[in-house]
């Protein structure tokens, strides 16, 4: 899924949706370091970790990851907490004990919709990305 992007073009491509932005490790990349400005990269970290672990097979690997994504996100005051409801959190930990693949569903689904409809639309109006369109 993840593509490494050619640049003018690709720079336009990031303005017609999340998902083209998301598709291409550039952009990915661009995308974080203007997160990283707002103190919120967290949400980009988690949604590739989710995606990352939905393509672990192996059920010893699952729980491993499971944890550390828990550790790293989602458990209060963790290093890199995202914002997600009590309810989302609580089946998240219940989970935790037998992790399967969309053990992280639900709060994936709310940060994409936070990225979507917050962090892109700024995204999309920031100097970093200005800039870059401005030399294609």
């Amino acid at each position: 899924m993840f593509l490494l992007c050619r640049a003018p073009v690709d720079v336009l491509a990031w303005g017609v949706s999340i998902d083209h932005l998301l598709e291409c490790r550039s952009g990915r990349l661009v995308f974080e370091d203007f997160l990283r400005t707002e103190y919120s990269e967290e949400n980009l970290l988690f949604w590739l970790a989710c995606e990352k672990y939905k393509k672990i097979a192996s059920k010893t690997e699952m729980m491993g990851a499971a944890k550390q994504i828990y550790t790293e996100f989602v458990q209060v005051d963790a290093p890199r907490q995202i914002n997600i409801d009590c309810v989302t959190r609580e089946e998240i930990t219940k989970n935790l004990s037998q992790p399967g693949p969309n053990c992280f569903d639900r709060a994936q689904r709310l940060i994409y919709g936070l990225m979507e409809n917050d962090c892109y639309p700024r995204f999309l109006k920031s100097e970093i990305y200005q800039a870059l369109l401005e030399q294609r």
